[in-house]
């Protein structure tokens, strides 16, 4: 008797553990994997695991190893010696690095040194901040030392006030040696001032080490061009886009073969987020949107015989492929992710198409939370088109319940809403929270076609807002949506979004959430750091009274001018060190808000950029983000 007893509270007990729903301490309890390689032998991967240690405000991290068909995972302390160093030229004799160098003269005591606590700034062109940094004169420069002697640093750009890595987000991508190990490879913009702030010009350099020159070597293309990388027979690979300015335009794959630039995914209607060489060096693998999901991709190498160029899409289904790592025989290694589950490191068999799950970092947590689904709807639009639409329902969802939802408005504006996992915007954690999550592919998003991507450009508050206007209304037919009970939600663009709805929804909405959104369309063009953006996304300065495209997008495009038209209440979210987005688009919102005595709160994180990374700041706005949602809706 009693060990049926035992058993059965056993079950209970599991039952219960199967039955949590997500929460914000659940989520920022979770293993964040990013892998660092394969193994020199081929045969394990290297990868790390940060947790937030919320206690401290920090993040830890443990680095393993696990072999790549699949097993136990292995603790390391030192994993550098494990994995082939990049940075090491083939001779052995060089190490490749970056430094911060002091390049300019910025701060007062720069200018006049008997005035050393001096704390003023002076600048004689734009690009005087970027993301959440002031220049202060100094910049990332490429460079190389003896590997005997790492301290003597040799730059390459002396005296060049310009960037490599680029700045803020540039890393390990933007440098590489060139396989003879004669020369070094790197990705700048080369302007400075205003100039660097108005175009996105970068450009591939070639630095001989023998003849101490440089080589511009992409300088016909008047975009960007990034992530320089050698095929196997030593081809110069990267990614480029071809418009100055328009930082989303179509990232195409180039091979320099024998002199001659040959564009692999030219003829493809889609953009390439990134990309990796098969070891033969037939093909080259990549990862781009698609119907809202990111998936693997090849492209046959056809060199400069007649051979089509064909692009296969080599995987699908409701999750997103994030990144390549590698080739092991006839698997690729992969990061992979979905709306349920954070990043873990999967197998992808390219002959038998199938997957398999290597590292298995969160399935504890995952297997005592109750997971959400995801449904793929596709809407009609006001201009007739098929939209693709997340809808993402809460766990033990019942049809016959009503629920309130909410419309999330996706960011970039260029950014594909596709199924990733986040650890603010968590779709999981709004739906284990009781709310049914809408989330469009609205025009503007990569992965539907090049058309369908650029159509937002100059036009922030035309057909894009029918579109989000169009999903809600669509879904809100359902019989277990509570019509009575629609919020708005997003960040970015998505906080735009919210504001610009905020004064045509007609009522729809019962409450607002706006995180580091563009309210002032104007002040936005006159604080913004990359002013290549407002000139292109807007059409050009507020001040051009001749350019309609403009005085379009400043007059009806532009959220303030339908302030009049507030009553739904809203919470308003701002970094104060988010140059993006600067803090005065928050706050003359909010102010507006609270003078028109809309129910309003103000939540401001002094020390977050245009995102929030500290994790008791997250945590913090995971709760206010509820809280709100709870007093409101």
């Amino acid at each position: 008797m009693k060990k049926v007893l035992l058993l059965t509270l056993t079950i209970m007990g599991l039952s219960a553990s199967a039955q949590k729903s997500m929460t914000p301490e659940l989520l920022w309890s979770l293993g964040r994997v990013s892998t660092l390689g394969i193994t020199k032998d081929g045969k394990s991967i290297v990868y790390k695991v940060s947790k937030p240690n919320v206690a401290e405000n920090k993040s830890d991290a443990k680095f393993y190893t696990i072999p790549v068909t699949g097993g136990a995972a292995t603790e390391v302390k030192e994993y550098k010696a494990l994995l082939a160093d990049k940075y090491v030229s083939p001779d052995g004799k060089y190490f490749l690095t970056s430094k911060e160098i002091k390049v300019e003269k910025v701060l007062g005591s720069d200018h006049y040194t008997d005035l050393d606590k001096s704390t003023v700034q002076i600048y004689d062109g734009l690009d005087y901040r970027h993301w959440d940094t002031w220049n202060n004169g100094t910049h990332n420069h490429v460079g190389f030392t003896p590997v005997a002697d790492k301290d003597n640093f040799t730059d390459i750009m002396p005296n060049e006030p310009y960037d490599s890595p680029q700045k803020p987000f540039g890393g390990e991508e933007d440098y590489a040696w060139s396989p003879d190990g004669k020369s070094i490879i790197y990705v700048s913009k080369k302007k400075a001032g205003t100039a660097y702030a108005t175009s996105t010009d970068t450009n591939i350099y070639e630095y001989n080490l023998a003849a101490k020159t440089t080589t511009n070597l992409t300088p016909k293309n008047p975009g960007y061009d990034t992530n320089p990388a050698y095929s196997p027979a030593g081809d110069l690979t990267w990614l480029q886009m071809k418009r100055d300015g328009y930082e989303a335009d179509k990232n195409d794959i180039i091979v320099r073969f024998k002199g001659m630039d040959i564009n692999l995914t030219g003829g493809w209607d889609g953009t390439v987020d990134s990309f990796m060489w098969s070891p033969d060096g037939k093909k080259v693998y990549f990862v781009a949107p698609i119907d809202g999901t990111k998936q693997l991709f090849e492209v046959n190498f056809p060199g400069l015989t007649k051979i089509a160029v064909t692009v296969t899409q080599l995987t699908d289904g409701y999750f997103d492929v994030n990144h390549i790592v590698g080739f092991s025989g006839n698997t690729v290694i992969i990061e992979r992710a979905d709306t349920n589950h954070a990043t873990e490191i999967y197998s992808y068999d390219l002959k038998k198409k199938t997957w398999k799950q290597l590292t298995t970092v969160n399935n504890e947590a995952y297997s005592s939370i109750k997971l959400s689904k995801t449904e793929k709807r596709y809407v009609t639009t006001t201009d007739g088109k098929k939209m693709l639409v997340w809808v993402i329902l809460p766990p033990d969802f019942d049809a016959k319940k009503k629920y309130p939802t909410l419309l999330y408005c996706q960011g970039g504006p260029q950014s594909a809403l596709t199924q990733f996992y986040s650890f603010r915007w968590n779709f999981q954690l709004m739906a284990a929270q009781g709310y049914i999550v809408v989330a469009p592919n609205r025009r503007g998003m990569p992965g539907h076609g090049v058309e369908w991507n650029e159509a937002i450009s100059k036009d922030w508050g035309g057909q894009v807002m029918d579109d989000y206007l169009s999903a809600i209304d669509d879904v809100a037919k359902e019989p277990y949506v509570d019509k009575g009970r629609l919020g708005a939600v997003g960040a970015s663009y998505g906080g735009y979004s919210v504001f610009y709805l905020a004064g045509i929804h007609n009522n729809r909405f019962k409450t607002l959430i706006a995180h580091d959104g563009v309210f002032n369309l104007q002040s936005m063009y006159g604080t913004t750091e990359e002013v290549f953006f407002t000139n292109w996304d807007s059409g050009g300065p507020y001040w051009e009274k001749d350019n309609a495209a403009a005085q379009k997008t400043y007059s009806q495009f532009n959220p303030v001018n339908y302030v009049e038209k507030w009553n739904t209440p809203i919470l308003i979210v701002q970094g104060g060190v988010d140059f993006r987005v600067p803090i005065g688009q928050g706050q003359e919102a909010f102010q507006a808000a609270q003078l028109r005595g809309i129910k309003s709160r103000f939540l401001y994180f002094p020390d977050e950029n245009h995102w929030v990374l500290k994790p008791q700041n997250a945590l913090v706005w995971q709760r206010e983000y509820f809280k709100w949602l709870k007093e409101t809706l």
